[in-house]
């Protein structure tokens, strides 16, 4: 133990430091040997360290306008279906006109002809109304994908497009207008169907006014001819149905049937048209006359020659 510093030639007794002698440490402990792998470590509760656990927000509600809108295909088909039924009872019930004329009708197929006349007409008027709203549902879910694909918003309210389309008299304009709005992207296809499907809707409703009217005649025979007419009027109302299919098809890039529509791609021509497939030509005649000439000669030679040994002989 050094207790002040000294010059190395001083003699011991004179040193101001002393040994201490202590006994060593013990041994070094022994080193844990490598155990295998233990147990997953658990908690007794959720650790409250780490990053926070943002639960996703929750989704806003699905339109049920415009999930109605997807089954607009199947509305128009159902629609124009009993549009087709409703003609063929008014030419049934035309039929029953005419043979009443010479004989009594029974009271049970008049009743009958009626009741089927009553029954599918009404049925495609409820078809029509679910069809026109269903349609409504597909026109503001087409506007909105088209106006946001330009990055703008649509103008129109969704109270405005629904009216439009449902409400009677005004129903003949709204629906063209808002077709015509979304035009502008449109190819010229689609823009000549939304002509034709404006001309024929205005005048599928010309002729249900007609045939309105027509009933209010006393006449025998209008009566009659206004079946007729009715039965027209609801040929003319299907095919109106299956228009507005084509052109919902048509928006949505597909046929009547629902096939994807392929499109057509024009290449402009460099140069003259070359066969790809060499074409096939007739082969000459004197080829064919040398094949069949062989086999004359060979014969001929084979019958010399047996000839040609007797004489040797």
């Amino acid at each position: 133990m050094l207790l002040s510093p000294v010059t190395r030639n001083t003699p011991p007794q004179q040193r101001n430091f002393r040994w201490v002698a202590r006994r060593p440490a013990g041994p070094p402990a022994a080193r844990r040997r490598a155990t295998g792998p233990g147990q997953t470590p658990r908690y007794s509760e959720i650790p409250r360290w780490g990053l926070a656990d943002q639960t996703a927000r929750a989704t806003a509600g699905k339109d049920a306008l415009v999930d109605f809108g997807k089954r607009a295909p199947r509305l128009l088909v159902v629609t124009a279906v009993f549009f087709g039924l409703s003609a063929i009872a008014e030419c049934l019930r035309y039929g029953v006109l005419l043979y009443n004329r010479t004989w009594l009708v029974p009271p049970l197929v008049l009743a009958l002809s009626d009741a089927f006349v009553l029954l599918v007409a009404i049925v495609a008027l409820l078809a029509a109304l679910a069809a026109a709203i269903a349609c409504s549902g597909w026109l503001i879910s087409v506007r909105a994908r088209i106006f946001a694909a330009q990055g703008h918003r649509d103008p129109r309210r969704r109270r405005t497009v629904v009216l439009g389309c449902v409400v009677p008299v005004l129903n003949l304009v709204a629906p063209g207008i808002f077709l015509n709005e979304i035009a502008a992207t449109a190819t010229v296809r689609q823009r000549r169907l939304i002509r034709w499907w404006w001309l024929a809707w205005v005048f599928n409703a010309a002729l249900v006014v007609a045939a309105l009217s027509w009933r209010s005649v006393d006449s025998l025979q209008a009566k009659a001819n206004g079946v007729l007419f009715t039965a027209f009027t609801d040929i003319v109302a299907a095919g109106v149905a299956v228009l507005t299919l084509l052109l919902i098809k048509d928006f949505e890039g597909e046929n009547l049937l629902g096939h994807k529509r392929m499109p057509k791609r024009w290449v402009i021509a460099t140069g003259p048209v070359t066969p790809v497939i060499e074409p096939i030509r007739p082969a000459k005649q004197e080829t064919g006359v040398a094949a069949v000439e062989a086999p004359r000669d060979g014969a001929e030679s084979a019958q010399q020659d047996p000839q040609q040994e007797v004489m040797a002989r």
